[in-house]
């Protein structure tokens, strides 16, 4: 087993343009399955069966692990099933009818059109402040995940055209319209900002005899920090945490929500669903779905409150 597992994350990384997380993940998943047919005293792959499999995601659930953690290891377990049959290892997979969990999906959570005025009105004028509202005109403008946005590089941006493309999650490439306001906040932080982030940078090698702090100093990323690195997932929570407590929103603000937002406000204003999906790079139309239903929500709530006979 643990030579075909090799071999499998070698086909992850070679042929899926996955993340290294993602990567690592799969493989995390597919090692404690093999820990527990190896209890089992199961040690052909080829022997595995549909019982084995469920048998498994029950103790799973049984253990307390959630619908949704449950669904990703299944979903490991089918994807190296399949690779195992094209590498001709097995003739069948018994994952592969096997059903997965149904997930309660939870409320999703966006932002009001007056909250993400607050909350785009909040940065200063600063070098630091420009970048900011470029990231956070960016991020409501496009949908982007964080991941995403971190690894846009300057070169992915075309200000003239107005869109931004995007690689997005399994190597799926878009491309993404950009607002009039993004573009303005952009192409400020693009040609007046970056470039300082960028001397800020070298004057500091010049200073430490090259030495650097451990980031990737100026690799064509489009958004940097002070010290001409690629900015971190951590830093964009923390600005985003920052910037809604300067702006007195009373919600845990993340980067996912504002790409909540960015959906729920597409849909409200009367964006077909399939638009949607293709701009926020969902593979699966039932994740679109669930931005319809709070947008159904919304206008029966609006009904109510406001028809004389609701």
């Amino acid at each position: 087993m643990e030579n075909n597992l090799t071999s499998f994350k070698d086909y992850l990384l070679d042929n899926n343009k996955l993340s290294a997380n993602s990567v690592t993940a799969y493989l995390s998943d597919l090692s404690d399955f093999e820990s527990f047919l190896r209890a089992k005293n199961v040690d052909d792959l080829a022997a595995v069966s549909k019982a084995d499999v469920a048998a498994y995601l029950l103790g799973l659930k049984q253990s307390g692990k959630s619908a949704a953690t449950v669904n990703r290891k299944l979903a490991s377990i089918r994807a190296y099933y399949k690779y195992l049959i094209e590498k001709g290892v097995v003739q069948s997979s018994p994952a592969s009818s096997v059903k997965t969990p149904r997930i309660s999906r939870k409320q999703i959570e966006y932002l009001t059109l007056e909250e993400v005025d607050l909350l785009l009105a909040a940065p200063s004028e600063s070098d630091i402040g420009r970048r900011d509202v470029a990231i956070l005109e960016m991020l409501y403008a496009t949908g982007l995940r964080v991941t995403e946005l971190m690894y846009v590089n300057i070169d992915d941006v075309n200000l003239r055209m107005g869109f931004v493309s995007c690689d997005g999650a399994h190597g799926k490439a878009r491309i993404i319209p950009l607002g009039r306001p993004a573009r303005a906040a952009l192409e400020k932080y693009i040609y007046d900002v970056r470039p300082h982030f960028r001397r800020s940078a070298q004057d500091a090698d010049d200073t430490d005899g090259g030495k650097r702090r451990g980031g990737v100093r100026d690799d064509g990323a489009l958004f940097l920090n002070y010290y001409g690195e690629r900015i971190t997932r951590q830093a964009l929570w923390k600005i985003m945490r920052g910037y809604a407590e300067k702006a007195g929103i009373d919600k845990k603000i993340t980067p996912q929500i504002l790409r909540n937002s960015f959906a729920v406000h597409m849909i409200q204003n009367g964006a077909d669903l399939k638009s949607v999906q293709e701009l926020m790079g969902h593979e699966d139309p039932v994740a679109t779905q669930a931005y319809l239903a709070v947008s159904k929500n919304r206008i029966k709530d609006v009904y109510d409150s406001a028809h004389p006979r609701a």
